[in-house]
């Protein structure tokens, strides 16, 4: 094989016969959220924002996520926290934490995005009447989610105008001597989103405490909503938008 096709086929981290998943972008079918959205102290999330960024409003979305049908990364569930940010006069998330229970997007979502994710055990279903969203780390449970099974219909258009706003996350990815060799805040946009319904109710949210999983440091002050709905959604590579390593650092510094 010529060395340029070898070039143009490496498109992972790992050796081509040996992939962990397949190249982008990734098409999800009915990948169904479950969100609760909650008041938290501001200096705690101010702390952990990247330079560039800027808080919105001191709330965080904890988020239980099923997807049933994803190009090559399967039926998995994930659960995790994002903030709403501001870049550059432009409103979008950043994510903050991410658990998963497949090994293929943890390795994909780490290695080409920078979504900080981890393996454990988060579920999604209804019970009953109630929609019933659970994170287990191991065998301790760290987080619980409720809310009354679609009690009202909820207007679509915001969803998707929701969706629309772009990804940021902080990419970190070390070099085989230890020292850092990636150090990037990314964006990426969602693409071709459709939203086949989408519903709220009254909501509950527990937290536990965890040392290895830290989503309880930001603490519930209030519950603000609670939304579920279903999509179908292409999840496609992203763009780096600052780069503090090489010291293009072009957004506004936090004092």
């Amino acid at each position: 094989m010529k060395k340029t096709s070898m070039i143009n086929e490496f498109d992972m981290p790992e050796p081509r016969w040996i992939r962990t998943y397949p190249s982008g972008p990734y098409r999800f079918i009915n990948r169904e959220f479950f969100i609760i959205t909650y008041e938290t102290e501001p200096k705690l999330l101010e702390a952990i924002l990247p330079d560039g960024l800027e808080l919105l409003e001191p709330v965080v979305k904890f988020e239980f996520i099923r997807m049933p049908d994803s190009t090559g990364f399967g039926d998995y569930t994930e659960s995790g926290q994002v903030i709403p940010v501001r870049y550059k006069g432009e409103e979008g998330t950043f994510t903050i934490s991410m658990f998963l229970d497949c090994h293929a997007p943890i390795a994909g979502g780490r290695e080409i995005w920078g979504f900080p994710k981890k393996l454990a055990k988060p579920k999604l279903f209804v019970e009953e009447d109630v929609l019933l969203g659970i994170l287990n780390y191991g065998s301790v449970r760290i987080a619980t989610a409720t809310m009354g099974y679609k009690h009202h219909e909820l207007d679509q258009q915001l969803v998707l105008n929701t969706m629309k706003k772009p990804v940021f996350l902080l990419k970190n990815i070390p070099g085989v001597d230890g020292t850092p060799e990636i150090n990037q805040l990314t964006r990426t946009y969602l693409q071709d989103i459709t939203v086949k319904g989408a519903w709220t109710g009254p909501g509950s949210l527990e937290l536990h405490p965890h040392a290895l999983a830290p989503i309880a440091d930001f603490a519930i002050k209030k519950i603000v909503s609670a939304v579920h709905f279903v999509t179908d959604l292409t999840l496609p590579y992203g763009e780096v938008v600052e780069d503090y390593l090489q010291g293009n650092f072009h957004g506004k510094k936090k004092n």
